[in-house]
């Protein structure tokens, strides 16, 4: 889609009703589901997280979003695909702000050329513990990627017209917190996998992007 079409359309996001769990349970087998509903209380004394579902236009004009590729460490989250973004800091106000400084810090997108259209519903990953808040922003620009070397193995940039095809919504058998080798709903993005906490992001997104465009 083209990216000046897109940000028309996307603006329409602000006024509609936010699907949550019928979203996010698209992408969750059952029984992660009823772990994620006994874990309620969990929530409240959960650390807290600001990620940003960044959209922007490539060369062509053409609307895409930003994913990164994790580097291999010795935690939960190891080698996994995600949104750009982190816990909160002492220097940041809030979640947008923990997001945005991230953003910066991961991907090198500076905080004044993003527009953040709108905070959508939030995940807890029981594994960290993290409650975390994901946002829906924009920039008008092609970013020149800076990926933070510590941190970052890659930067992936998704096509919108892609994402938004059915075919890209798999099953894959995977070793999670709860179980072992279970099959889990994702997404195949740019030959990547992406399944787990921004999978249930991801099809928030979906919902919300189909009802405007």
């Amino acid at each position: 889609m083209n990216f000046d079409e897109f940000i028309k359309s996307i603006s329409k996001i602000k006024n509609i009703e936010l699907p949550a769990e019928t979203s996010h349970f698209k992408m969750v087998p059952p029984l992660r589901q009823q772990l994620l509903k006994t874990q309620r209380k969990g929530f409240e004394n959960a650390k807290r997280a600001g990620v940003l579902a960044l959209f922007f236009p490539d060369i062509r004009r053409q609307t895409n979003f930003v994913l990164i590729l994790r580097k291999t460490y010795n935690g939960v989250h190891s080698a996994q695909i995600g949104f750009p973004g982190g816990k909160m800091e002492k220097q940041d106000q809030n979640l947008k702000d923990a997001a945005l400084r991230e953003t910066f810090e991961e991907i090198g997108v500076p905080v004044p050329a993003i527009e953040i259209i709108r905070e959508l519903s939030s995940v807890y990953i029981p594994p960290s513990n993290f409650y975390v808040s994901p946002f829906l922003g924009i920039t008008h620009q092609t970013p020149v990627f800076t990926k933070q070397e510590d941190e970052v193995e890659t930067v992936i940039e998704v096509p919108l017209h892609h994402f938004m095809e059915d075919t890209v919504l798999i099953t894959k058998k995977v070793e999670t917190s709860y179980s072992m080798d279970v099959e889990v709903p994702a997404f195949y993005l740019n030959n990547y996998v992406v399944w787990g906490a921004t999978a249930m992001m991801l099809s928030e997104i979906k919902d919300l992007i189909r009802q405007v465009v």
